[in-house]
């Protein structure tokens, strides 16, 4: 589990596939203080294990489904990546809960100032606006901010100097694919709605006592 509050921005040493699947090394400073074999990285939003470390990186295997599911494969040497480790118990909780499970690709299409910050707004797939409220949280590349606005096919979020200086919000520009993971209460609530609604639909279509007597046959 993690919190969308990115510790540093890496850098992509190398992203070597393997048909449907990939291996990834990742340079770092911060994460390298306090890293092991096994652990949960996550990477622009995506959970990954570390496979091997050294010095200056780490090493991560990606799957086919996370390459299908998130941006990853589109990475090359030199590219930025968010990185924020695994909260660890009793330690303090400033964003909201991220999975690292990428629910989908947004893409940047526009980019206002206004005052500080910096007004970003998203195309996201529906499912994902379908589990989103005006003031919820959202994960972008793993950064958790609070979303402004939805619209029919879009979402907007504000970021201010901080965050445009410590992730790679900041340099985002229009047309760059995202991660996006939506609020994991949100999943859960939607997914508990369309079990309901799916049980009422059974429900009225079962053949029972009552149904053959309301049509005449008990």
């Amino acid at each position: 589990m993690f919190t969308g509050i990115i510790e540093e921005i890496g850098k992509v040493r190398s992203l070597k596939k393997a048909g449907e699947s990939a291996q990834m090394s990742v340079e770092a400073r911060t994460i390298l203080e306090d890293i092991h074999e096994g652990d949960s990285i996550c990477v622009s939003g995506a959970c990954l294990t570390v496979v091997a470390y050294d010095a200056n990186a780490f090493t991560l295997d990606v799957s086919p489904e996370t390459l299908s599911a998130t941006t990853l494969g589109e990475l090359k040497p030199g590219d930025a990546v968010n990185l924020e480790r695994a909260i660890k118990a009793g330690g303090r909780f400033g964003g909201h809960m991220v999975s690292g499970h990428v629910d989908g690709v947004g893409t940047l299409i526009r980019k206002t100032a206004q005052g500080n910050a910096q007004v970003l707004t998203f195309s996201a797939p529906g499912e994902i606006l379908s589990t989103s409220v005006p003031k919820g949280s959202m994960a972008v590349d793993g950064v958790s901010l609070t979303i402004n606005e939805i619209g029919g096919e879009s979402f907007s979020v504000s970021i201010i100097p901080h965050t445009a200086r410590m992730t790679t919000l900041g340099v985002r520009g229009i047309g760059s694919r995202v991660n996006l993971e939506a609020d994991l209460i949100g999943k859960y609530v939607r997914r508990i709605l369309n079990q309901r609604d799916e049980g009422e639909k059974s429900a009225h279509g079962k053949i029972d006592l009552g149904f053959l007597s309301e049509h005449g046959f008990a």
